[in-house]
């Protein structure tokens, strides 16, 4: 029998199948216990597995239940964690026994709603391709200022579960959400959510753009939308037929129902009558980035009440986590700043537009995205670029055809030159620009970013910025971009003075 999202009771005594026993499959287990149901978590995974088995699950690998889909018919909910792709065999089977499919996020909501753990929480949630986990963690930085018990959860690290299970009690969730678990989380209806911006990113996943934007749009469903107005494709969101309020914002003079900003300041047209906010130069990160999530923060927490005073003081208090735009070393007037958040070209534009003259460290996997366009509107800021990674040719042909007279350094390491570009590209790219290749021996990731951070110390001027701002992500080389981050600040630490001054050498 279906079970019934309104009375939760129904999985009492029923069998859950859960796939994925990462973090967010792992979350699951204990609420699925409380409701009285008999838990089995399926991955490719032991170890994961193991550690779900000491939790008290059963468990199963996936490969055995893909080979047998007929046990699926076995259990009453599937409950998935957001790596599972729509297509995946293991949910392909489950749909096709008629077992439902929930996400994550999905049962949570239902959880909540339900008052399993006390009355319903508030839910403000934040989704976009890039600044989610800034825009996240200023909009909690409000509301604790506010005077709010509250916890920023979900795709940022701790998942909406644990902090719906969390003493002391939060009231207001300030909840990060990624496309994926939008797409499995249809009836989620926060009391507000934003969509900061839209560009190409798990497009495989997806299926293509249209289903990206669909599962980001979801985001907007609730009593109020907000909207990033300076981004196209999240702007064109704002007219969909809903029945609540929607408000944008934009980085420019806002109008009726936006926020924006003014001679300097931000400034709220939509809660407030013109209300002066907080001045654009306070806010961290800086730049047109960090004022953009800045603006959708305040909206949010303003659709909740809050007041103009207490949204200066969050943003005040607010500073940039480790790896977004972070400065880690300063040295010989030049500056050393991690993005390694930044794995697609749009969130690179926003780091390098942050800055007049930088050198930029780029390259790893770029999941099929487009970086010509990012290179023809940043190649006035690029005084040099250090490349790395799978598809560093890419990026090296990109800034071939647009930036021609860019200097770059692109790293081989052991066997990996050439991959992601054929030998025709390499070559024109060779020919159209001035382009350095090192080569190393069959070296770690660390030793990689240890010679780009020297090479493009060894390219700045005073006054520049090395900036790691990959438009990729970090997985070819790297066990995170966490870990890339990690190694790009470690190998600033390293350098002396002796190690910058524009030049190429060798």
């Amino acid at each position: 029998m279906p079970i019934d999202p309104a009375n939760l009771d129904g999985l009492r005594g029923a069998r859950v199948l859960v796939t994925g026993a990462g973090i967010s499959g792992r979350a699951v287990i204990a609420p699925l216990h409380d409701l009285g149901a008999h838990v089995t978590v399926t991955d490719t995974a032991v170890d994961a597995l193991a550690r779900c088995a000491e939790a008290g699950a059963s468990t199963v690998p996936v490969d055995d239940l893909v080979a047998a889909p007929q046990r699926l018919a076995e259990f009453a909910l599937v409950v998935t964690s957001p790596g599972f792709r729509p297509d995946a065999p293991v949910l392909a089977a489950a749909a096709a026994a008629g077992v439902p499919v929930w996400g994550d996020i999905e049962f949570t909501w239902h959880v909540d709603q339900a008052g399993i753990y006390g009355p319903a929480r508030q839910w403000l949630v934040v989704t976009g391709t890039n600044g989610k986990t800034t825009t996240t963690s200023m909009l909690h930085s409000i509301l604790e200022a506010a005077g709010f018990v509250s916890a920023a959860c979900g795709n940022i690290g701790l998942p909406v579960l644990d902090a719906l299970r969390a003493q002391p009690r939060a009231e207001v969730l300030a909840v990060e959400l990624s496309s994926f678990q939008l797409h499995w989380a249809p009836s989620v209806r926060p009391a507000a959510g934003v969509v900061l911006n839209i560009a190409e990113d798990h497009l495989d996943w997806h299926g293509g753009m249209p289903g990206y934007v669909d599962a980001k749009a979801q985001a907007l469903t609730g009593a109020v939308a907000v909207v990033g107005l300076d981004d196209a494709v999240a702007a064109s969101l704002a007219p969909r037929p809903r029945d609540g309020r929607t408000v944008g914002f934009r980085l420019g003079t806002p109008g009726h129902d936006e926020l924006g900003v003014v001679d300097g300041t931000l400034v709220d047209r939509a809660f407030g009558d013109g209300a002066s906010l907080v001045p654009a130069d306070e806010i961290s990160p800086p730049g047109p980035a960090g004022v953009s999530d800045a603006l959708a923060a305040a909206a949010l927490a303003r659709a909740i009440g809050v007041s103009a005073d207490a949204v200066a003081a969050g943003l005040r208090a607010h500073r940039v986590g480790p790896h977004r735009a972070q400065v880690v070393r300063t040295l010989a007037e030049v500056t050393f700043v991690d993005d390694s958040k930044a794995t697609n070209p749009h969130a690179a534009r926003s780091s390098i537009v942050a800055h007049d003259s930088v050198v930029w460290i780029a390259g790893g996997l770029l999941k099929g995205a487009r970086v010509d366009d990012l290179v023809a509107e940043v190649r006035d800021r690029i005084a040099a670029a250090v490349l790395i990674g799978r598809d560093a040719g890419v990026i090296a042909d990109a800034l071939a055809r647009h930036a021609p007279e860019v200097p770059v350094v692109r790293i081989h390491a052991g066997d990996d030159g050439g991959v992601g570009e054929d030998n025709d590209t390499a070559a024109a790219t060779a020919a159209a620009a001035q382009v350095f290749d090192l080569d190393l021996p069959a070296v770690d990731a660390d030793t990689v970013m240890s010679e780009a951070v020297r090479s493009a110390a060894a390219l700045a001027a005073p006054g520049d910025v090395v900036l790691l701002a990959p438009a990729a992500a970090s997985l070819d080389m790297f066990d995170s971009y966490g870990h890339r981050g990690r190694s790009f600040a470690a190998a600033a630490a390293a350098l002396t003075a002796a190690d910058t001054g524009r030049g190429i050498e060798g």
